[in-house]
């Protein structure tokens, strides 16, 4: 399934089962930028989707090494003649290195690279303020993942965090850019006012500071 969910940006589904869509995003912008790949195994439902879409990729931009976001790495580079960019802290099982290594704070193209672990010590979100635009990885969930509305903005679960204080802090990285769409991998993205959304899941009535707490 293919969704244009905002000019130019496509939300390629590669597998839904059980109410959870695996998806891949398709940026078509100067130099068409795939971010993430899906399975190994939904590879096949990945090209269909790029073909449908009538744009290949010249870039693949990995946010971190989760099966889900990394499977079909080596499918992808060898269906597409793509620059390759994967964190620096990713141990990428594969034959093919990768082009180039990024790290917090590094441009690529109109992406800033940050740094935000706690799902995984490698997760990397992607901001593009100029579009107002912030790709998280899985540093952000939607809401309706955990069976809230739509529309709003979690952590991801601690049954899939790696260290959910590290997580925490992660999202409050996240506010110091700005940015009106979050495309997430899990749940439903929020196209309109995802920084205030995620400021409202972040800086709850009555927060404390964290030495203050601690």
């Amino acid at each position: 399934m293919i969704d244009e969910v905002l000019p130019d940006v496509y939300d390629v589904t590669v597998s839904e089962s059980d109410g959870r869509r695996m998806r891949v995003y398709l940026l078509n912008r100067t130099v068409p930028t795939l971010v993430d790949t899906g399975f190994a195994e939904t590879t096949d439902a990945l090209f269909d989707g790029i073909e449908a879409i009538g744009t290949e990729p010249e870039r693949l931009i990995v946010t971190h090494g989760d099966s889900d976001h990394v499977g079909g790495y080596d499918a992808v580079v060898e269906e597409y003649d793509l620059e390759t960019w994967v964190p620096e802290e990713t141990d990428l099982d594969s034959s093919v290195e990768p082009d180039k290594r990024y790290g917090h704070g590094d441009e690529i193209g109109p992406f800033e690279a940050v740094h935000t672990p706690g799902h995984q010590p490698d997760n990397y979100a992607l901001v593009d303020e100029d579009a107002a635009l912030l790709v998280p990885g899985d540093a952000v969930f939607g809401a309706d993942f955990r069976g809230l509305p739509e529309g709003y903005l979690v952590a991801p679960p601690a049954l899939y965090s790696d260290d959910v204080n590290e997580a925490e802090r992660s999202m409050e990285r996240l506010l110091e850019y700005e940015f009106d769409a979050v495309l997430v991998f899990h749940g439903s993205a929020v196209l309109e006012g995802g920084y205030d959304r995620l400021d409202e899941f972040v800086n709850f009535p009555g927060k404390p500071e964290w030495a203050t707490y601690r």
